[in-house]
C-alpha cells in the first residue's frame, strides 16, 4: 500500500531504507504546500517479487529474461505501450542498400558515469556480442550481422551478412543495449555483469545476490526522469509467498502469479490482477535428436501421443495456458494459426515404440526448473503418462542458476523442459530460429532442410515469403518432432491497486511507466 507522509530526509537516506512495501514521498514546493496526489511532487519507492533472481546484469550476456536490465540500459529503437517501434537512442533509421541500415543517434546523451554515448558505444556493444571469441549466449539474435561501423559521431552502419529485413526489430531488444565501452573494459566483463552503467531510466545501487537488485532513478535521464525514484527487485522463489507479500503490502507488483492464488488477488481489497494472454514461454520437452532413443522420429512421435496436454493444462495449470503445436504465438509475425499436431493416443505411441525397437520401453531423466508454471507438477504427470506407454522417467528439478548454465552448454539430460518465446522483437525468427537451427546454444535438434529455410526467412524482405517458410518449417519440424509439444502460458500479475501498470505481451517491466494513482 502507498503511504504518505512528509518529505523530511535526502534522496540518498530514503535510498538506503530497507526495501518493503512502496511509499509516496510529498516535497514541499519552493513557494509553498502544494496539492498532494500529482505526479511532480510523489518520489515512489517501489518492491517487484520476481520468481528468480538475476544470474548477471550484462545485457550482451544473459541468460534470462531482460526484466531488470531493460531499466538500466536503452536500445537504439523501443516499443511504445502498443508495441509499435519508435525512436530510442536512436533518432532515426533507414536502409540505405540490401546489406546496410543507417542509424542516426540521439546527441546529448550521456552514460551514468558521464561517459558519452555515441557511434563508437554502439560499435563497441555490438561488436562484443558477434564476435565468435565471446560465446555470448544472446549470439543468436544479432547473429545477421557482419560489422557494425561509425560513421560519425552520431552516425551508425550496420552491415549484415545478407539481406536482414529485421534489424530495426532486433535493435530493440536486449542483445543491442548499448554499454559505455571505457568503463566495460576498465572493469572486464565478470565485473561490469555485476555493476553495469547505462544510459536508461534507472541507475544500479546493489545486487544483494539470492535477494535483491536495488536501482535508483537517473534523474538526468534524456527521456525525462521517471517517478518511481527507487526499484528493489526481490527474489521470492515460492510462488504463494510472493502473493502473500503483495496482499501485506510488502511487495507492489508480483510476477508468476500460479492459478491457485489468482483468486485470492481478485478478492483481494488492495491488488488487482493483471492478465496477458499467451504472453509467456511456450514450453516444451526437447529431445537431444542426436543420441539415442531420440535420435529416431519413431520414438519422439510416440511420446508426443503418449502426452494429454489438455488435461494438463486444464486440471493442473487449471487454465493458466493454451496448448498449441505452434512454436510461434499469435502476436507474432508469422504466426499462421495452429498447426496439427498429435492427438493424445497411448495405443499410437506403443505401436510405434515397438516399431523403433522399444516394445518394453526404456528408462530416461527428465530435467525440469522453476521458471514455468507448475514446473514440478506438469513434469511429474508427463512422468505418469509416458510410464503407461513402458517409458519409465525420473523427473530431475535443477535449480535456476544451475539450468541457466546447462542448458546454453548442451550439458542438460537428454530430455528436458525448455520454454521459449520471441520476447520483445515479437517475430517468428526469434521464436524460433535460437532452438531449431543446428549449431544455436539452446537448439538440440539438426535438420538441413529446417536450417535452410530458417536462413532464408531471416534474409527474405518479402513478408509473404517469410510467412509461406515459417509454415513450412512448422509442418516439418511436427512431423520430425524434435520435442515434445505442450502449451504457451498466460501471464499473470499481481499489482497493487495503488499503482498504474499492467502487463504487457513482450512481458517487459519498465519501471519508468509505473505511475501512482492519484487520490
Amino acid at each position: 500500500m502507498l503511504k504518505k507522509s512528509r518529505f523530511f530526509m535526502s534522496l540518498t537516506l530514503l535510498a538506503a531504507l530497507t526495501a518493503g512495501c512502496s511509499t509516496v514521498s510529498k516535497e514541499p514546493a519552493a513557494t509553498g504546500e502544494s496539492t498532494p496526489g500529482t505526479a511532480a511532487e510523489q518520489n515512489l519507492d517501489i518492491t517487484i517479487g520476481r520468481a528468480f533472481d538475476v544470474s548477471g546484469l550484462d545485457p550482451g550476456f544473459l541468460t534470462e529474461n531482460a526484466q531488470v536490465v531493460d531499466n538500466i540500459f536503452d536500445t537504439l529503437v523501443k516499443r511504445d505501450e502498443n508495441e509499435k517501434l519508435i525512436p530510442g537512442l536512436a533518432t532515426s533509421w533507414k536502409q540505405v542498400d540490401d546489406l546496410t541500415w543507417e542509424f542516426k543517434l540521439r546527441e546529448g546523451v550521456s552514460f551514468t558515469n558521464g561517459e558519452p554515448f555515441n557511434a563508437e558505444a554502439v560499435k563497441y556493444s555490438l561488436d562484443r556480442v558477434i564476435d565468435p571469441a565471446s560465446n555470448a549466449p544472446t549470439a543468436s539474435y544479432v547473429s545477421t550481422i557482419d560489422k557494425v561501423e561509425a560513421i560519425d559521431d552520431y552516425t551508425v552502419h550496420v552491415i549484415t551478412k545478407k539481406p536482414d529485413p529485421l534489424i530495426p526489430t532486433r535493435f530493440n531488444r536486449y542483445p543491442t543495449e548499448v554499454v559505455p565501452p571505457k568503463y566495460a573494459e576498465e572493469v572486464g566483463q565478470e565485473e561490469f555483469a555485476q555493476k553495469p552503467i547505462g544510459t536508461g531510466p534507472y541507475k544500479f545501487v546493489s545486487w544483494d545476490k539470492g535477494s535483491n537488485v536495488v536501482l535508483e532513478a537517473n534523474a538526468d535521464y534524456w527521456n525525462g526522469a521517471p517517478e518511481v525514484k527507487k526499484v528493489t527487485f526481490r527474489s521470492i522463489p515460492e510462488a504463494s509467498t510472493r502473493v502473500s507479500a503483495l496482499l501485506n503490502g510488502e511487495v507492489d507488483i508480483v510476477t508468476g502469479v500460479s492459478p491457485e492464488d489468482r483468486s485470492k488477488i481478485e478478492s483481494s481489497s488492495n491488488a488487482r490482477l493483471s492478465t496477458v494472454e499467451r504472453a509467456g514461454n511456450t514450453v516444451y520437452v526437447g529431445f537431444k535428436t542426436d543420441v539415442k532413443p531420440f535420435n529416431d522420429p519413431k520414438v519422439r512421435q510416440a511420446l508426443n501421443y503418449a502426452i494429454d496436454v489438455d488435461t494438463i493444462v486444464d486440471k493442473v495449470l487449471q487454465g493458466a495456458a493454451v496448448r498449441t503445436n505452434s512454436l510461434i504465438g499469435p502476436k507474432d509475425f508469422g504466426y499462421a494459426g495452429e498447426p496439427e499436431g498429435y492427438n493424445y493416443d497411448p495405443e499410437k505411441a506403443k505401436q510405434l515404440l515397438a516399431e523403433a525397437g522399444y516394445p518394453d520401453g526404456f528408462s530416461i531423466t527428465l530435467d525440469t526448473v522453476s521458471w514455468y508454471i507448475k514446473n514440478t507438477d506438469v513434469a511429474q504427470v508427463i512422468a505418469e503418462q509416458l510410464k503407461a506407454v513402458g517409458v519409465t522417467v525420473k523427473v530431475n528439478n535443477v535449480e535456476s542458476s544451475v539450468y541457466r548454465t546447462l542448458v546454453p552448454a548442451g550439458k542438460q539430460s537428454d530430455m528436458y523442459v525448455l520454454g521459449w518465446s520471441s520476447t520483445n522483437t515479437l517475430d517468428a525468427d526469434a521464436a524460433i530460429y535460437a532452438i531449431l537451427r543446428s549449431g544455436e546454444s539452446y537448439s538440440t535438434y539438426h535438420n538441413a532442410d529446417v536450417d535452410a529455410k530458417l536462413d532464408e526467412a531471416r534474409s527474405s524482405t518479402d513478408e509473404n515469403k517469410r510467412t509461406e517458410l515459417y509454415k513450412e518449417i512448422q509442418d516439418e519440424v511436427i512431423k520430425d518432432a524434435p520435442r515434445i509439444f505442450l502449451y504457451q502460458e498466460n501471464q499473470y500479475y499481481g499489482v497493487s491497486d495503488s499503482l498504474n501498470w499492467d502487463g504487457r505481451v513482450d512481458t517487459s517491466i519498465q519501471v519508468s511507466t509505473i505511475t501512482a494513482k492519484t487520490q
